[in-house]
């Protein structure tokens, strides 16, 4: 698992390799990754927008930006968490994904920044 922790929020990250398959003669690989944002500060915060950068290493990077997570903003009060779990699926046996998360503080109305950290999204067998 990886952890960062960017203004009180803690961001962890774990991913799991769900298969390979072939769709027109292009290998293509499942990954689920499943995040847990840990709100450590003493403010209320809420998620707003995630920006996702995804590389490989055949391909040039994709950037994917949105609204919330899996179709939710959640609120989240000092010591809560909120977990979840997304996919990606990549042509390249070896790929990464990193981003952010602009979250907005109740307290005072400013928005901020938090980085999620770099993750590995590579085929197990690749590795051998």
């Amino acid at each position: 698992m990886i952890q960062q922790v960017t203004r009180g929020i803690k961001i962890s990250v774990k991913t799991k390799f769900e298969g390979s398959f072939l769709k027109e003669n292009v290998p293509h690989h499942a990954f689920m990754y499943f995040i847990t944002i840990e709100n450590q500060s003493k403010n209320v915060v809420q998620l707003l927008s995630r920006h996702w950068k995804i590389k490989e290493t055949i391909n040039r990077p994709q950037y994917s930006n949105g609204v919330g997570v899996v179709g939710k903003k959640p609120i989240l009060r000092s010591g809560q968490s909120y977990t979840y779990q997304s996919g990606s699926l990549i042509t390249s046996p070896m790929g990464s994904m990193s981003g952010a998360f602009i979250m907005i503080n109740f307290s005072n109305a400013n928005k901020f920044k938090v980085e999620v950290p770099h993750f590995k999204l590579n085929v197990p067998y690749i590795l051998n």
